[in-house]
């Protein structure tokens, strides 16, 4: 019996001990509330300007039209995208490469991956071009790229790019290389 008398002694003592602690800590938090004055929530309402959505969008669009004058961007449409100005700076940094796709009505399309993209990035970032392009143009809304990829195939100095797990390098495509995108024929 003393053992167990001893037990809820303790067990007693510490729930004491954390009642304790937990009252300290809200009298801490309550001490901290009470120090930082009212005037700092006042003073930052009043210091934020609050602009119509059409004002920002406004005031963004100047600011972005800016950007893209500058020599690096001066190629990119108005409404570039992150990833746009992304590539661009990676590309000025040698972290990146342009790969020119020609499709068969001569377009060139200029396509920007990293220096170690695998064949499968190179078709991703085909698929982001396109996309943005339409979406530039109002074209076609729905590409089915799995159709796309099984009728046509990319070709680099007449060798089929067929395995996406193969870097680009390993296929010797190097910064401003070409890259054919071709219909694939039909086996009877």
């Amino acid at each position: 019996m003393m053992g167990e008398e001893t037990q809820s002694l303790h067990l007693d003592e510490g729930l004491s001990v954390k009642e304790e602690e937990l009252g300290q800590a809200e009298g801490m938090m309550n001490q901290v509330e009470d120090e930082q004055p009212e005037e700092v929530e006042e003073e930052d309402e009043e210091d934020e300007e609050t602009l119509p959505h059409s004002e920002f969008l406004d005031i963004f669009e100047e600011g972005l039209a800016r950007l893209v004058q500058d020599p690096l961007l001066c190629d990119r449409p108005i409404q570039v995208t992150l990833e746009e100005v992304n590539s661009q700076v990676a590309l000025e940094y040698g972290q990146a490469m342009t790969v020119r796709v020609c499709k068969a009505d001569g377009e060139v399309m200029p396509i920007v991956v990293v220096q170690n993209a695998m064949v499968l990035d190179l078709k991703k970032a085909i698929q982001r071009f396109m996309e943005l392009k339409q979406q530039r143009e109002g074209g076609v809304k729905h590409v089915s790229w799995r159709y796309v990829w099984r009728t046509f195939h990319l070709i680099f100095q007449g060798e089929k790019l067929d395995d996406d797990k193969i870097k680009l390098k390993d296929y010797g495509i190097r910064n401003r290389d070409e890259v054919t995108f071709m219909k694939r024929l039909r086996k009877k």
